[in-house]
């Protein structure tokens, strides 16, 4: 196959698809292109497995670090297992593409996306997201494309197709559609409380990118000698029919049994009367293969569950907008710097909030550039929450997805850093499972914030839209359980405030749904929204006042940029000092922003002083109370200010006659001193006497008498304005 390129002028940049010069051994390789970031796509494809009954579907993305001219950093200097952007890159690719392979198709199907080349600007996820649709689409495979998806930004009111990484960050809008030419298969994005009409506004201004992007790939596939595979649906057996017909109403009634585990035990009940019936002997030459009577079961399972939705009986007993049973509560745990429960129905979270300083920041290192994390939201669903005895593995694909899923959507509400400097930590462990546990992350997130003090700008709360399309019907459920979750048709999370959304997924069993099912299950989720807070502010209705006592108490000085090594010391004296004489940790940045952090408030405040006197600048008027560091015979040198010395000449010490000094003060007593200079070489001049005639006190000092030499002193004191060797150039006399 000879080279192929097509490219268009899509958000201001170009981009390209070719085929037919990399990767010839593949399936499909295309190589996409935006501005200078460039993304190979391939696609490989292999027989079913032997027994398989699902589609074995892996998408992979990986970043190389050459892309941008980086090094990985690390020991190893090479890629090692995927980073979390790259797993919710993988997820994203495959969430569109999946629901548009016929069902039934079993093939091993492998797409993979690497970014070879970085311009720093343009992300490489959704070029990836492109690249894969595009191979599809020319390959063999019996995919029904095209599909495209697009990124969505919105800067000062007005809605850009894919924007930059610069575009992004003054962007309240983040999101990625994924869609064919007539309707939208996903949705992934981010707002700073973002009211429902102009949402839908943007998915409606991607969707005409996305009929732009999926023009450029049919005419690539035009242009390709695309011959597509054969795929015949197996004939149904009938044996799904048979089911239907003779158990479907014990099966009705076993779905309608109240409670999870109650219900499952009812239907598993009903499965083994039916597989006594169906298989009695197993081991009869024309016994019913179990295989097959499983499929048969799942069949019979969704048709009754979908029946029951549409003829307006959830399998719960809700009406189609009702929500679960709620329950909230906060300080569940004791000695965490926050923590609740957020229950709905049969889900549960179990959540902890952590503070800390900015060295529990998370340090990312990817290919655009690295950064540190002051927010993090980690989900974990071990098996016990849906009653499985299975290990704990490290998080997968899924709870990575759900993790940042709940974290982008709390982000938007939380205070600015210069406000509250904690690096925030929430942990979401899922103790109970039946649907939703993502966004039951995002509501007990809300409520374990506020129980720690965490100034939110306003709660947060999330729920899940479901779909039954039957023909022209389309069914809403509001907060779907997981039996309509896997039988139902769309999964759509929408978690925001009461001012608007700042987080939405959308996931389709389907090949797409319209701009009216779109508006109606924003505005189902709204009102729902709306309910759910309602019973988490009765719980807690605004951020505490004060973090936890355990909580480390913060709090920041800002000095001059010059004063940085003054504060350090040389060796870090200074700072090391402050810590291990007040019990605090002292952070201090490039930019002299100086950060202490102690679980006691007095120690905090000592620390504070201390920073603030050693960065203090000597003030020429000021009067200081300092300790005496040292006695010379012709002064003594008081600090006035950590680590800053200056000079009281004999002649500033008293109203009074003084020839010895060590006669009249001692070193350590504490004097107060008026700073009356400070010379060229930042040398510091003080005056005993000028603060003593400022502050109006006497001079408590008691005169001394004049000894013999006093006079030959203050003979010879002059000749030091003058050529202090005489004239002569001799030796100086020593004095006696």
């Amino acid at each position: 196959m000879e080279k192929v390129r097509v490219e268009r002028e899509i958000g201001g940049q170009t981009f390209s698809l070719e085929t037919g010069f990399i990767a010839k051994q593949a399936g499909a390789c295309v190589i996409a292109q935006y501005g200078d970031s460039v993304v190979l796509n391939a696609v490989t494809s292999g027989s079913p497995r032997e027994g398989i009954d699902f589609f074995p579907l892996m998408c992979d993305y990986r970043e190389r670090f050459a892309a941008a001219g980086k090094f990985p950093g690390g020991f190893l200097k090479r890629e090692g297992r995927p980073s979390t952007k790259d797993t919710l890159t993988s997820r994203l690719t495959d969430r569109p593409i999946r629901p548009l392979f016929p069902k039934g198709f079993h093939d091993e199907v492998m797409c993979q996306s690497t970014v070879v080349a970085s311009d720093g600007l343009n992300d490489g996820d959704v070029i990836a997201m492109n690249g894969i649709a595009a191979a599809l689409h020319i390959s063999p495979l019996p995919f029904s494309g095209p599909i495209a998806s697009v990124r969505i930004g919105r800067i000062d009111g007005q809605l850009v197709t894919f924007p930059t990484v610069e575009d992004l960050e003054e962007s309240d809008l983040d999101m990625i559609v994924s869609g064919s030419l007539e309707e939208i298969l996903m949705i992934e994005g981010f707002a700073r409380e973002m009211p429902e009409e102009e949402m839908v506004e943007a998915i409606l201004y991607a969707h005409e990118g996305i009929k732009q992007v999926c023009e450029l790939q049919n005419e690539l596939y035009g242009k390709c000698d695309v011959v597509k595979q054969e795929f015949v649906e197996p004939e149904d057996d009938g044996l799904a029919d048979i089911l239907i017909e003779k158990y479907s109403s014990d099966f009705k009634a076993a779905q309608l049994t109240e409670g999870k585990q109650n219900r499952a035990d009812a239907v598993n009940v009903v499965k083994g009367r039916i597989k006594e019936d169906m298989i009695p002997d197993p081991e009869a030459e024309d016994a019913i293969c179990s295989k097959a009577l499983g499929a048969a079961l799942y069949k019979l399972e969704s048709k009754v569950i979908r029946q029951l939705i549409i003829e307006g009986t959830r399998p719960d007993g809700r009406s189609h907008d009702e929500l679960r049973n709620i329950e909230c509560h906060v300080d569940v745990l004791p000695r965490v710097h926050g923590s609740a429960v957020f229950q709905r129905g049969e889900t549960q979270a179990l959540v902890t909030v952590t503070l800390g300083t900015s060295k529990d920041e998370q340090r990312v290192d990817g290919i655009t550039d690295t950064y540190s994390k002051k927010f993090m939201l980690d989900y974990n669903f071990p098996g016990y929450s849906v009653g499985e005895a299975k290990p704990n593995r490290g998080p997968g694909r899924r709870e990575i997805g759900h993790g940042m899923l709940a974290e982008r959507s709390v982000k938007a509400v939380l205070p600015d850093p210069e406000d509250f400097p904690y690096t925030i930590r929430v942990i979401s462990d899922i103790t109970e499972s039946n649907g939703s546990s993502s966004q039951a992350s995002v509501c007990g997130a809300t409520l374990g914030l506020m129980a720690a003090g965490v100034p939110i700008k306003n709660p947060v709360a999330g729920i899940s839209i479901g779909l039954v399309q039957e023909g022209d019907q389309n069914i809403l459920l509001t907060d779907i359980q997981g039996a309509e979750d896997h039988f139902g048709d769309m999964d759509f999370k929408v978690a925001g405030t009461q001012k608007g959304i700042t987080g939405i997924q959308l996931d389709l069993k389907i090949n797409g749904i319209s701009e009216q099912v779109i508006r109606d299950s924003l505005a189902q989720a709204k009102e729902a929204r709306i309910e759910i807070m309602r019973e988490m502010i009765r719980t807690i209705d605004r951020p505490r006042a004060e973090t936890s006592q355990y909580a480390p108490r913060l709090i920041r000085v800002n000095i001059a940029p010059d004063k940085i090594g003054a504060l350090i010391g040389p060796g870090g004296k200074n700072i090391r000092h402050i810590q291990e004489s007040t019990g605090t940790v002292v952070e201090v940045d490039d930019e002299g922003t100086v950060t202490i952090a102690s679980t006691n408030a007095e120690w905090a405040e000592e620390a504070r002083g201390l920073v603030e006197a050693y960065t203090a600048t000597v003030q020429v008027g000021k009067i200081y109370e300092g300790s005496i560091s040292s006695i010379k015979d012709f002064g003594i040198f008081v600090e006035i200010l950590p680590g800053r010395d200056g000079l009281c000449h004999i002649s500033e010490l008293s109203e009074h006659y003084i020839s010895n000094i060590s006669a009249a003060v001692n070193e350590g007593d504490v004097v107060k001193v008026k700073c009356i200079g400070v010379d060229d070489h930042d040398r510091v001049k003080l005056s005993r006497k000028a603060a003593l005639e400022e502050l109006g006190e006497e001079d408590d000092w008691e005169p001394q008498e004049r000894s013999e030499n006093d006079g030959e002193r203050r003979e010879r004191r002059p000749r030091r304005d003058g050529d202090r060797r005489g004239g002569g150039g001799g030796r100086r006399r020593r004095r006696d």
